[in-house]
């Protein structure tokens, strides 16, 4: 009989991994799962999004700020991370995001773009995740009972005081009269050239710009940015503090206003008044998810609370102003209340997953917003007729 040393044996890769995560939902209910990324505890609205690609878009989209995003795809973090596919429009801001909830454990990256490990990456940013969770059975709650606030939790040694977890859960006062945008909008005003990515090459820079566009940062993408620079727009962008007055001395051909997270009746305590002046302006104005919310709010109508919010990369959307429907990405939680449209604001878009509005335009006027992210970052590219649509506006008034 061989007396030579038996090799070791590993367990085996379905053995269970150790209990190391917790989401703590506002009603009591506990979810264990093996926590990754950073250590620690956070609280924030728990809500899904069913996009199969971009993760790494969705997790530095500042309108995430104050929100657990359950993946409903299975398999999160198989391409890795890199410096490409961020969009956080200020380098020193994060995107607020408090949370990720995944099926699937995070496997190593498979990407020729990987610049490192998704587990990394979140690290890096301080954002806890958990895996391991039955993720079709929250959505399908989400779905039923509506986005609930809840506490991420990761400790490695997987001790939890439940308790407490539970106490932090039904405190937090969630999303509504909630404003974020101080969070997540730059400090500063900047000049942006850089265009969209090409395959391979990365990122061109603009030259020759037609347009010099003011954007409002109510917690920007970085994709919008480049969409307007494709454009053929020079943009600069201003916090989301700025004053009309000094907005309009830059004397810009056309005004965006960004999307961001949070209440829109809440950051509009102090952005509606400024947008109202630039209405006035006679400028075109373009506006995209929070932007759009609070040009409906500075028009006269109302916003709202929604049960499940919309989040993916797959909406269909119908465009009354062409009779086609398009494909979108969304993020958003409230929604203008088309009842409330005062005259002289037309409904332009409509969701056809649930009706809600989707967009809106003055009757007359060079003035738009659309509720879903026609950049596309990450999603289909069916919208992006939205920017030539500002460029064209901006055109007839300075030939005018």
């Amino acid at each position: 009989m061989s007396t030579s040393p038996q090799p070791s044996v590993s367990p085996a890769p379905w053995a269970d991994a150790p209990s190391t995560g917790r989401l703590v939902l506002g009603d009591g209910t506990v979810i264990a799962g093996i926590g990754l990324g950073a250590e620690g505890v956070a609280v924030g609205e728990v809500c899904f999004n069913t996009a199969m690609t971009g993760y790494q878009e969705i997790l530095t989209d500042p309108s995430y700020a104050g929100q657990i995003i359950t993946f409903t795809f299975p398999h999160i973090g198989n391409v890795g991370g890199n410096l490409e596919d961020t969009e956080t429009s200020n380098l020193a801001a994060r995107s607020g995001v408090r949370g990720c909830v995944l099926r699937g454990a995070i496997t190593d990256p498979s990407n020729y773009r990987s610049a490192g490990h998704l587990d990394q990456w979140l690290k890096a940013r301080g954002i806890i995740g958990i895996s391991g969770v039955d993720t079709r059975a929250l959505t399908a709650r989400i779905r039923e009972k509506g986005l609930p606030n809840g506490v991420i939790a990761h400790d490695p040694d997987g001790k939890f005081d439940i308790d407490k977890l539970k106490a932090e859960a039904a405190a937090w006062p969630g999303l509504n009269g909630m404003d974020l945008v101080p969070d997540v909008t730059s400090g500063q005003s900047y000049a942006w050239d850089e265009m969209r990515w090409v395959w391979n090459k990365g990122y061109p820079r603009q030259e020759n710009p037609e347009f010099h566009v003011v954007a409002i940062d109510y917690g920007l993408k970085r994709n919008i940015l480049r969409c307007l620079a494709s454009a053929g727009c020079k943009v600069t962008v201003v916090p989301a503090t700025a004053a009309a007055d000094n907005i309009l001395e830059r004397k810009p051909d056309g005004v965006f206003l960004s999307n961001g997270p949070g209440d829109p009746a809440a950051t509009g305590q102090y952005a509606v008044p400024q947008i109202q002046k630039i209405v006035a302006s006679g400028l075109p104005v373009f506006g995209i998810c929070l932007g759009h919310q609070m040009l409906g709010l500075a028009l006269g109508a109302k916003t709202k609370k929604m049960h499940q919010g919309h989040h993916g990369a797959n909406h269909p959307v119908k465009d009354f102003t062409t009779e086609k429907v398009e494909i979108t990405s969304m993020n958003h939680g409230f929604t203008i209340d088309r009842e409330t449209l005062p005259d002289g604001v037309a409904e332009t878009h409509v969701s056809l997953f649930d009706g809600s509005n989707c967009g809106i335009q003055v009757k007359g006027k060079p003035i738009f917003s659309v509720q879903y992210h026609p950049e596309a970052s990450p999603g289909p590219q069916d919208s992006h007729y939205l920017f030539a649509r500002f460029v064209e506006l901006m055109r007839a008034r300075k030939n005018a």
